[in-house]
């Protein structure tokens, strides 16, 4: 198997210490770093925002894997793009009609394109798009609120995606992953895990982060 991509979930990271904590993760061996991004009305909760994926940016050489939980993404695909995110990744849900659209508009400024589903979503709704993808974000909780309890139904998208799509794709999981339910995604086909909780919880990054790609 080919090694897992882990994507530390800054959300649940120490924001006064918002630089060291990145610099720790990196040295503990993560590869990329998740930015949740919430409007308060796509999801209840409002994070960060563009301001602060800039100033990201100009501290950390890590992939910046920006997730928007947002009302009308293509209006701030430019400036993500802009702020220096290497993904972007959007909600299905939140603009169903025009997914193609949107996956396009992101491909055109440079970056890696995602696609994202919710729990209730039937995964079969976004095969058409999976050639046009570069990543799949399948949830695991509903999205809005770290440290919620992984929602085992919804592992069960993973190998539907994976039968569907081509090789290269990548299968991420967000929602309730630590050292055991990392076991249950991975062995169905998921290929990078995010962890907030879990991680920035834990007294040792190294450790926690080990035990996601074992």
């Amino acid at each position: 198997m080919s090694k897992v991509i882990i994507s530390p979930s800054i959300l649940s990271a120490d924001f006064a210490n918002l630089e060291q904590e990145i610099s720790a993760v990196k040295k503990a061996g993560a590869d990329w770093l998740h930015i949740d991004v919430m409007d308060g009305h796509f999801v209840p909760n409002i994070t960060i925002g563009v301001p602060v994926v800039k100033s990201l940016r100009k501290v950390t050489g890590l992939i910046l894997d920006t997730h928007l939980m947002i009302d009308n993404p293509d209006k701030f695909i430019h400036a993500f793009a802009q702020a220096g995110s290497d993904i972007l990744t959007f909600h299905y849900e939140a603009c169903a009609d025009r997914a193609e659209e949107i996956i396009d508009k992101i491909k055109t400024e440079g970056v890696k394109a995602g696609i994202s589903i919710k729990p209730k979503t039937d995964p079969r709704e976004i095969i058409p798009f999976l050639n046009k993808v570069d990543l799949v974000l399948i949830m695991t909780v509903e999205p809005g609120f770290g440290g919620q309890e992984f929602m085992h139904e919804c592992a069960m998208k993973i190998p539907v995606i994976k039968e569907n799509a081509p090789k290269s794709l990548i299968i991420q999981v967000d929602g309730g992953i630590n050292n055991l339910t990392s076991k249950i995604c991975t062995s169905l086909g998921a290929n990078s895990l995010v962890a907030g909780s879990y991680i920035f919880g834990n007294c040792d990054y190294i450790k926690a982060i080990k035990s996601l790609q074992q």
